[in-house]
């Protein structure tokens, strides 16, 4: 049995709320208002958004009743954003705010000090952000709600997340592709989600498509979905405490039976997929603000979006409306005489870590473990000659992460859209299933509710799932074909600018990093085609801060071991692996290969002609592709030109290139100037588009001699060698750039140029005739 709501409580907990947000949007000063309010009181700028907060304040105050009376763990995602002063002002009446922020007290002028900051300079963003306890959504990041929460959800079978929706951000592709994760969700395992979509009926100047379809459509939608909608609708608010309250306990008791039954059901999680509840919230706009203005509409409609009131120190009416509004939830019945909340108030909010701005689940760092991996020298590949073998990279990756998964059975998931077998890393499968709890067939394989490996064929849920799970103390893999992970870009630059905040506020504790696998890439989707082959997501990592990115581009297997077993171990990164499924000639053994990795870039002797000395030549390369084709160069080379002094240079760990001074990986000048020369050419074979290499390295003495080759943006359906002589990366254009760049050769160079350019077109036919490479290229071997 629930005990009786105290709704007058909860109002004036509400009442509370709402007061600290408008007062954050508006005042600089007299923040309890025991003086007649005046202009100098108000903000020079004032910039919020008031329209959302007071639904999200609604909430709140509803589920901290739930939590005192149930015990219950939960955290608060607050889909809109831009509610910023909403999750500031709860976190200030729990206390929270006041211990991760002392200066900010629950006193009188610790109010004024958390009026003044709100979106001001030298303060606090005007949006739900990093520096918000309580918080693992950002402001900037419409659409990913939802699944964010379900991540957080993922293996917490104690933890309830609250996810507000809002009306706005539920007309995004992301969020409504979220709704389908309610088939993802183990009611055995894990913890469960609470949507609550916000309908305030109007986004920024338009209305909000979900609040204008009928209720019946409405409902209708979400039972599709598969949820047990609940309405909760009104502008009375008596009558909307009393309804959210018993709309609050039928819903958290229908999640406790789902997993009550789950739980003790057998190990498959017991009967068909459960009907999650969820709840439609409709409120006005700006409820509880200024109902016109200037003699127009504004509470209810698009004009409460952002300030209701505009012109509040130039306009006396404005001042006077606004001293209204604020004193119309009666402050001197809330705070204090010292400006602390009133004992009554402060005994309506939960104790400890079950606040939800105080939930270690959202500081995940305060709950993080590091994982139990296993030793990846295990997994090495044998390479007795270097380039005479060959195996497929994510293969041995994929041995790697299966015994990673069976060592950590509820901390390390892998998420992809529909890509896991895909991209070689089957071996999983070995240990684990996919996550699904809908219907399935016989024909099925490795479908099951409890796994850890996601699949769903939408690259932002797999990425929101894996960010919800890293925020709340996990670890985890993202494995995508690489043209296709520009889908997610913009998820990327709001975590990576989360991580570049969280960073500097001591009290946030690191997280396991966010880890992208990136297969199937751009020299391997000959097949198929043009839409297939962009290697670009590297540009937009390398514009992230320097203290956050890291790319990684191993040439083969034992390389990819090495560098996967670093990224998993870090924290606080977001790691960038690219690495091929495809068959790959095996170039270091493992402890070559480990050393390598360490340095991050190197001189491969072996495979140099330098001797050791100055060269006349570096050929230097970074992937897979641009590896196998360099190295195939120096073999013509050594033919063509036996007394060239050729020095082969590999990068693994892409930001080497940078100088130290611009990244914690970069080379000193004089590493740099060793290795590269300072007057020699420098042909570099990427496996990106080519200005990448020259934006970080454009600062270094040799720049003037760096001429690159990569992708430039030609494709289509042909064989693998014929791709890269689209893209000039092949190995006779490498080898017409060090003729056309070393003027010692002599004259002996205009033959040997024209036999490569012809040798261009003799494969280039070959493949038209026979449908396939030349055994010449698709078989070579390093012959030395």
């Amino acid at each position: 049995m629930t005990e009786t709501p105290d709704l007058d409580g909860i109002d004036a907990y509400w009442r509370a709320a709402n007061y600290l947000s408008a007062g954050q949007i508006y005042l600089l000063a007299n923040p309890l208002l025991r003086e007649e309010l005046r202009p100098e009181h108000i903000k020079p700028r004032l910039l919020g958004h008031w329209g959302t907060s007071p639904g999200l304040n609604f909430c709140y105050a509803h589920l901290n009743r739930i939590i005192r009376e149930r015990d219950q763990d939960m955290i608060y995602i607050m889909g809109p954003g831009h509610g910023g002063p909403a999750a500031v002002a709860n976190a200030w009446l729990e206390g929270t705010y006041s211990e991760v922020y002392p200066h900010v007290r629950q006193d009188e002028a610790g109010l004024a000090r958390l009026f003044r900051q709100f979106s001001f300079p030298g303060g606090v963003p005007s949006h739900v952000a990093p520096e918000t306890p309580g918080s693992i959504h950002e402001g900037g990041e419409l659409g990913y709600s939802l699944a964010h929460a379900y991540g957080a959800a993922f293996d917490n079978p104690g933890l309830v997340v609250a996810c507000i929706v809002g009306d706005g951000e539920a007309e995004t592709g992301p969020l409504a592709t979220s709704w389908h994760a309610n088939k993802f969700l183990d009611p055995a395992g894990d913890g469960a989600v609470l949507p609550i979509l916000h309908l305030n009926g109007y986004k920024i100047a338009n209305p909000a498509v979900l609040a204008r379809i009928p209720e019946e459509e409405l409902l209708a939608l979400f039972e599709g979905y598969g949820y047990r909608p609940h309405l909760v609708s009104g502008d009375d608010p008596a009558a909307m405490h009393a309804l959210m309250a018993a709309t609050l306990d039928r819903a958290m008791d229908e999640i406790a039976e789902i997993q009550r039954a789950a739980r003790a059901g057998d190990a498959d999680g017991g009967a068909a997929r459960p009907r999650w509840p969820m709840i439609i919230l409709r409120t006005p706009k700006g409820w509880t603000g200024p109902r016109e203005v200037d003699g127009v509409p504004v509470e209810g409609t698009w004009r409460a979006h952002q300030v209701p009131l505009p012109g509040v120190r130039d306009n006396a009416e404005h001042l006077a409306q606004l001293a209204a509004w604020l004193r119309s939830y009666r402050p001197e019945e809330l705070f204090a005489e010292d400006g602390s909340p009133v004992p009554e108030l402060r005994a309506l909010a939960p104790r400890g870590e079950r606040r939800m701005s105080a939930n270690p689940h959202a500081n995940g760092g305060l709950l993080l473990k590091a994982l139990d991996l296993p030793d990846y020298r295990g997994y090495a590949v044998e390479v007795g000659k270097p380039g005479t073998t060959s195996t497929e990279p994510t293969r041995a990756l994929g041995r790697f992460l299966r015994d990673v998964v069976a060592r950590n059975p509820a901390d390390f998931r892998i998420m992809g859209p529909d890509e896991t077998a895909s991209n070689r890393l089957g071996d999983v499968f070995d240990v684990t299933d996919r996550v699904f709890t809908g219907e399935r067939y016989a024909t099925d394989e490795h479908q099951a509710p409890r796994g850890r490996v996601m699949e769903v064929l939408s690259e932002h849920l797999c990425q929101g799932w894996l960010e919800g799970y890293l925020l709340t103390g996990r670890h985890g893999l993202l494995n995508s074909y690489e043209a296709f992970v520009h889908i997610v870009d913009a998820m990327f630059n709001q975590h990576a600018k989360w991580l570049k905040v969280t960073r500097h506020l001591p009290w946030r504790r690191p997280i396991a990093s966010l880890n992208y696998l990136l297969s199937s890439h751009v020299w391997r989707q000959d097949h198929n085609g043009f839409t297939h082959q962009d290697p670009g997501f590297l540009d937009v990592v390398l514009n992230k801060k320097s203290e956050i990115t890291r790319v990684y581009l191993p040439p083969d297997a034992n390389t990819l071991l090495s560098v996967a077993d670093h990224c998993l171990r870090s924290r606080d990164y977001v790691n960038v692996i690219v690495a091929g499924k495809q068959p790959a000639l095996d170039w270091l053994p493992m402890a070559d290969a480990e050393l390598h990795c360490a340095r991050g870039l190197g001189i491969w002797e072996w495979a140099s002609t330098d001797g050791g000395t100055d060269p006349d030549v570096v050929l230097a390369c970074a992937g897979d592709i641009p590896t196998l084709e360099t190295l195939a160069a120096v073999d013509l080379l050594r033919t063509e030109f036996p007394d060239l002094r050729v020095r082969v240079v590999n990068v693994v760990d892409l930001m080497r290139l940078q100088p130290d001074r611009e990244h914690p990986h970069g080379l000193s000048d004089p590493e740099f100037d060793a290795i590269f020369t300072t007057d020699k050419p420098v042909i570099f074979a990427f496996h990106g588009y080519p200005y990448l290499i020259h934006r970080l390295a454009y600062r270094r003495n040799g720049h003037a001699n760096l001429h690159v080759r990569g992708y430039i943006e030609e494709g289509t359906t042909t064989t693998p060698f014929d791709m890269v002589m689209l893209n000039d990366l092949d190995r006779f254009h490498l080898v017409m750039d060090v003729i056309d760049r070393v003027p010692s050769l002599g004259g002996r160079v205009a033959n040997v140029r024209q036999r490569m350019a012809d040798e261009r077109l003799r494969l280039r036919a070959y493949t038209r005739e026979h449908g396939e490479d030349d055994p010449q290229v698709s078989d070579w071997v390093w012959p030395y």
